[in-house]
């Protein structure tokens, strides 16, 4: 008869479990806690000559061979690496205000990799001096909503970029072709167009646009698809680029801090995210530490032709003390602006 397998106590198990542990070497993790294992970071990418382009990283990295690809295709001549950034040398010059995809492999001195793609403007080396300086926000459907700029220097609109919005939060988007302009120019964007082959986008004869209030003094652009802008709170904004630097803005509301308790007023979340944007980018100054709708240009009173406008030297302070309503007719898009001020 076989004798049954002896049943140990539980705590003689553990015992013996410990004493086996005991013989396997523990490894040092401190040596491997130490050791980078984080891969790079792309923090930004600038064009900031004809030919060159500078990625900014968050480390030291070299670019892995053979990874590099622009579209569209762009002869590369060099890659400088220098501290956390490297340099991109084409042979030839960038289009201005093209957009060009960049897709490439980097690896940190650790050996860390990433892959990534992400995209650029080509560099304008003669962006202008803009402003926005007329808007209608609640147009009709005869005289439907429409932004106008004034050019305060000489240079090529090529890649600006007007928003309804901000960069990061946008309800339509205007990018420029290339446009040589002057000082003194007037140009007018319709965001809410009838979608007809009269209305052209014009770069040269400013005659050539039909449609609804197209002007023959101005650049007529027209955005393609537009449904008008927000009546009542908002923000239009005006850059060198999509991902450049402001070159003008203005913030508008009819409603005050007490409005609603969630967004300080404004009444929506992505409206005041515009808002903060675009004071934090310094296009919009304000009373307090925080931006608030008493901060605006209040569009109460205006109307598809009470207009809301600069005076008629275009003076920019960054904030609402720069604009007024006209009287009933008196809007002047494309043509200097009127001083008179409409009484309720």
């Amino acid at each position: 008869m076989k004798k049954p397998f002896p049943v140990l106590p539980v705590n003689a198990v553990i015992m013996v479990s410990l004493v086996a542990c005991a013989c396997i070497p523990i490894p040092d993790h401190r040596k491997l806690a130490a050791h980078d294992l984080k891969p790079p970071t792309l923090l930004g990418v600038e064009p900031v000559e004809p030919e060159k382009v500078v990625l900014r990283f968050d480390e030291p990295v070299a670019v892995v061979e053979g990874t590099i690809l622009l579209i569209p295709e762009t002869a590369l001549k060099e890659v400088v690496r220098s501290e956390d950034t490297l340099v991109l040398e084409f042979f030839d010059a960038q289009t201005p205000g093209a957009e060009y995809q960049l897709e490439a492999a980097v690896q940190d001195d650790s050996g860390n990799s990433m892959n990534f793609i992400t995209r650029f403007y080509g560099f304008n080396p003669n962006v202008p001096d803009v402003l926005i300086n007329e808007l209608t926000t609640r147009g009709s459907s005869t005289h439907p909503d429409l932004v106008e700029l004034f050019v305060c220097s000489e240079g090529n609109m090529a890649g600006v970029c007007l928003y309804e919005g901000t960069p990061g939060d946008w309800d339509h988007r205007f990018m420029f072709p290339s446009l040589h302009v002057k000082k003194g120019d007037y140009i007018l964007v319709h965001f809410k167009p009838q979608g007809i082959e009269e209305e052209k986008n014009e770069t040269g004869n400013k005659m050539e646009s039909g449609g609804l209030d197209a002007s023959p003094h101005a650049y007529d652009f027209w955005v393609k698809g537009g449904s008008g802008i927000s009546g009542n709170n908002g923000v239009i904004s005006l850059y060198s680029n999509p991902a450049g630097t402001i070159l003008d803005g203005v913030l508008y509301s009819n409603r005050t801090s007490e409005s609603d308790e969630n967004y300080r007023g404004f009444g929506r979340a992505s409206t005041l995210f515009r808002a903060e944007e675009l004071v934090y980018a310094g296009g919009w100054k304000i009373a307090g530490e925080e931006v608030a709708p008493e901060d605006a240009v209040n569009p109460d009173g205006s109307t598809a032709t009470r207009s809301i406008c600069r005076d008629s030297n275009s003076t920019d302070t960054d904030s609402a003390e720069d604009w007024h309503i006209v009287p009933t007719g008196s809007y002047t898009f494309g043509e200097l602006n009127s001083n008179e001020v409409y009484e309720p």
